[in-house]
C-alpha cells in the first residue's frame, strides 16, 4: 500500500511520501533533514522539541508516535568526549532503581528528588547500573540536562554463565529493546554492556564484539563502552572494540594502594592492551559507610573513612588530564541478596553518598565541594 510518513518537530514538518510497504515485512525509511531554526540541546539549556510522527494511508492516520527530541552531537576525539564540539568532563554517579520505601517501583516524585540531589551534588552524569532505566527517569534527565550512560542488563557473569543457551538471545533482545525505546533521549551519550563480565577470554571477546555490532547497527550516533573489572587490568581483550575505555577500580577500599599509583598502573596497562589514545573513564570507584556510624579512628565502614577515601579518589581522577572523568559508586545505598551478608552489612551495598532513605553522608558534602570546584 502507498503511505505517507509525516513528521513534525516543533514548527517544522517533513515527510516521506509515496513509500510502498510490503505486507508482513519491515520497511526502513531513511533520509536526512535540516532544522535550521532548532536550538541546540546543552546541559545548561536542555532544549527539547515535541516530535509527532503520523503514518497516513488513504488520508487516514493508521499509526502515530509522539516523543521528545533534542539536537546535540556526541563525538569522541582522541582522549576527549565532545558534546556539541566541546570537551566534557564526566562527574557522575552510579544509580540503582531502588528506594527504601518503594523498592524498584519508584514514583516519579521520588525520581525527581533523586534528580534534585544529584544536581545539587554538582554531578552531570548518571550511569544506569546495570540495566535500562524507567522511561520517566530518562525524561527527567532530558529535562534537567543530566548525561546518561545507559547499559543493557548483564553484570558479573563468568564464562560458564555467558555460554548458557539463553544468554546470547536475551542479551541481544535487551539491547534491541533498550535502543529502540530510548534512542530519542538526548541525555543518553553512551551505550554500555556487560558490566564486569568475561572480557579477558576469546569467548568473552566474541560476545562483546557481537553486542557492539548490534548497537552500532541500531545507532551509530553514540559511542559505546563497557565497565571492565579491576582484576582484568592488563589482560582485557576487548578495549579495541570500544570508543570509550572504562574501568571499575577500588583503591583505598578493596586494597590500600594510593589512588594515583592505581591510575598510573591502569593507564600504562591500557596503552599496552588495545585502549591507547581513547577517552578513559573511571566508571566505578568508592568506599562503603554505614549511615550514622562515625568514629575518630577513621576505620572502614565509618562515614569518616568513606569521606577520606572519596576525597583522594575523586581529586586524583579529576586532576589527571589523561582521564575523561569519574562515575562514583554509588549515588545511594541499595539492597542486595541476603547471601552477601558477610560482606554487605545490613544486606545492603553501603557505598552510597546517601543512604537508602537519601540521607546525606559526610562523603556527599566532600564530593559536592570537589565537583563544584572542577
Amino acid at each position: 500500500m502507498n503511505v505517507t510518513l509525516n513528521i513534525k518537530i516543533g514548527d517544522d514538518e517533513v515527510s516521506f511520501t509515496d513509500k510502498v510497504l510490503q505486507p508482513n515485512a519491515e520497511t526502513l525509511l531513511k533520509n536526512t533533514f535540516e532544522f535550521p531554526s532548532a536550538t541546540a540541546y546543552t546541559l545548561e539549556n536542555p532544549n527539547l522539541y515535541m516530535m509527532e510522527t503520523r503514518l497516513v494511508s488513504d488520508n487516514r492516520v493508521v499509526d502515530d508516535l509522539i516523543d521528545r527530541v533534542g539536537f546535540r552531537e556526541i563525538k569522541v576525539s582522541g582522549k576527549d568526549i565532545l558534546f556539541n564540539g566541546e570537551k566534557v568532563v564526566i562527574k557522575g554517579v552510579n544509580r540503582h532503581e531502588d528506594y527504601a520505601e518503594f523498592g524498584c517501583a519508584i514514583p516519579i516524585e521520588a525520581m525527581y528528588r533523586d534528580i534534585e540531589i544529584i544536581k545539587s551534588l554538582g554531578a552531570n552524569c548518571v550511569r544506569t547500573s546495570h540495566y535500562p532505566n524507567d522511561e520517566r527517569f530518562l525524561d527527567l534527565c532530558d529535562e534537567n540536562g543530566i548525561l546518561v550512560w545507559e547499559e543493557s542488563h548483564a553484570r558479573g557473569l563468568n564464562e560458564e554463565q555467558m555460554r548458557h543457551k539463553n544468554f546470547e538471545k536475551q542479551s541481544l533482545d535487551c539491547i534491541r529493546e533498550m535502543i529502540e525505546n530510548h534512542i530519542n533521549h538526548p541525555s543518553i551519550y553512551v551505550w554500555g554492556i556487560l558490566n564486569e563480565c568475561v572480557s579477558n577470554t576469546e569467548f568473552g571477546r566474541s560476545c562483546y564484539a557481537k553486542q557492539f555490532e548490534l548497537i552500532r547497527s541500531l545507532d551509530s550516533s553514540r559511542p559505546v563502552t563497557f565497565a571492565s573489572l579491576e582484576a582484568h587490568i592488563g589482560s582485557d581483550m576487548c578495549l579495541d572494540l570500544v570508543d570509550i575505555v572504562s574501568f571499575n577500580i577500588y583503591p583505598r577500599w578493596y586494597h590500600d594502594t594510593p589512588v594515583k599509583d592505581s591510575l598510573t598502573h591502569l593507564k600504562k596497562s591500557i596503552n599496552d592492551t588495545g585502549g591507547a589514545g581513547k577517552p578513559l573513564l573511571i566508571s566505578e570507584i568508592g568506599a562503603g559507610a554505614i549511615y550514622g556510624h562515625r568514629s575518630n579512628n577513621h576505620e572502614k565502614w565509618t562515614e569518616e573513612y568513606q569521606q577520606l577515601a572519596l576525597s583522594e579518589q575523586v581529586t586524583s581522577i579529576l586532576s589527571d588530564e589523561d582521564l575523561s572523568g569519574v562515575i562514583i559508586w554509588q549515588y545511594a545505598d541499595c539492597r542486595v541478596d541476603n547471601g552477601w551478608f558477610h560482606g554487605r552489612p545490613k544486606s545492603q551495598n553501603n557505598k552510597g553518598l546517601v543512604d537508602i532513605y537519601r540521607r546525606e553522608k559526610l562523603a556527599y558534602h566532600t564530593v559536592k565541594e570537589i565537583f563544584h570546584a572542577n
